[in-house]
């Protein structure tokens, strides 16, 4: 009665991972988008090396004709300097970043998942999940299609790939952790002689314009050019908890933009949409990231990097990570068995993921004090050491094994801390 071995709700970067992966494997997959590609998602666009590498895998074609950019590394302006790191040199990831607009990315990658033999079907909104009713095992979802009419499909296991909103995982009671990060970020794109730039860059004095006075936010800037005319510009924030913030952020990029120099001609003639924002979920907010049939993945469950807003390249390790779980459970005899396999994933994702979130967690709560953001911004940029320290811990750019001291470090901080 099955209608796949597999469904993934949601075909964003971590989705159409999921659903790439499953197919090449050889698993029938159904992957659920309520929106119509093309269609767009709030996001800074830029792709670290991990990300890359996580491309590789899937053999997304990553020329420049194919609509690519490719970036040296990260230019980082803060307390009065300059300085431009280049991306490690180390065998885990490739040397070079990406940047692609997710209104690009996002179909491309559903078309990948597609090619491969997964089943896309757009303009369906999973509305929640299909129980057994002996078991309580969620055995598929319901769902609203393009014409409006209801509609139920099963399979042995669901990928909740659903972003932010995470309604999958709602309507199951895995809300979230309000003691983990959140972030917050606001873009826009504008067209740009800044276009092609070979640096991410990265502004690290956001002032919150508080009446009477004024702190550094534990933030950044950025502007990452696009290679095709455009940049996409904007700014994010966090905060150690899930609190409400007061924050006008639309209102603090306007205040930027004003005093953005002339000739990088971020003007309003030259803007190109609105400004949007979107929340940041950080450091495995929502879990468990397997159970009853449901695994979660991606922005769903929490899997964006407190230390820079990355979310892309865990969204497509999750993916990768999740197909092999569900392809090795289907292959198992037994439904003890495939239960093992299925709760791998997330053994697999705590350990590789869980003491990084959690150096992350505690990096947050350094930063959000204000002055100590303004002396790690004054006192280290100056600073080749600390800065080739600093880029590799908030890039996650780092040897896990092996490498050089910097990477050992960082390594051996992240098997210490906590995986909570």
């Amino acid at each position: 009665m099955d209608d796949a071995d597999v469904i993934v709700v949601g075909a964003g970067p971590t989705g159409s991972s999921a659903a790439y992966h499953c197919a090449a494997a050889g698993l029938d997959v159904l992957l659920l988008e309520k929106a119509e590609f093309p269609r767009d998602k709030v996001c800074g666009d830029g792709l670290t090396p991990r990300a890359v590498a996580e491309l590789v895998r899937m053999g997304v074609p990553l020329r420049e004709q194919d609509g690519w950019i490719r970036n040296k590394g990260l230019r980082v302006l803060g307390g009065g300097h300059r300085l431009e790191l280049a991306w490690p040199e180390i065998s885990s990831y490739p040397s070079f970043g990406l940047a692609k607009a997710r209104q690009g990315l996002d179909h491309l990658l559903a078309d990948h998942a597609r090619a491969a033999g997964a089943k896309l079907q757009e303009r369906t909104t999973v509305t929640g999940p299909v129980r057994d009713e002996r078991t309580g095992r969620v055995v598929g979802v319901t769902a609203r299609t393009a014409d409006g009419e209801q509609a139920t499909y099963r399979a042995p296991v669901v990928v909740a790939a659903d972003g932010v909103s995470a309604r999958l995982a709602t309507g199951l009671g895995r809300t979230k952790r309000d003691d983990r990060p959140m972030g917050v970020a606001v873009r826009t794109y504008f067209r740009t002689p800044r276009h092609d730039d070979a640096w991410m860059e990265s502004h690290l004095e956001l002032w919150d314009g508080a009446p009477g006075r004024s702190n550094l936010m534990p933030g950044y800037g950025w502007i990452f050019a696009l290679g095709d005319g455009t940049a996409n510009v904007g700014l994010g924030s966090v905060a150690s908890t899930a609190a409400a913030t007061h924050v006008d952020y639309k209102k603090l990029f306007a205040a930027w933009m004003r005093n953005a120099p002339a000739e990088w001609e971020f003007t309003p003639e030259n803007q190109v949409g609105p400004v949007r924002g979107a929340a940041l979920p950080m450091g495995f907010n929502r879990g468990p990231l397997y159970g009853d049939g449901v695994m979660l993945a991606g922005d769903a469950a929490g899997m964006v990097s407190p230390f820079n807003g990355e979310g892309i390249a865990y969204g497509l390790q999750a993916g990768r990570v999740a197909s092999d779980a569900i392809a090795q459970g289907l292959a198992r005899g037994t439904a003890a068995g495939r239960e093992r396999a299925f709760a791998t994933y997330q053994r697999r994702m705590k350990d590789d993921l869980g003491g990084y979130y959690t150096l992350g967690r505690l990096f947050v709560r350094l930063i959000e004090h204000p002055e100590v953001m303004r002396i790690c911004t004054r006192y280290g940029l100056p600073r080749p050491l600390i800065m080739k320290f600093t880029l590799k811990l908030l890039s996650d750019c780092y040897e896990p094994r092996g490498g050089d001291a910097i990477d050992r470090v960082i390594a051996g901080l992240a098997r210490i801390a906590p995986a909570a």
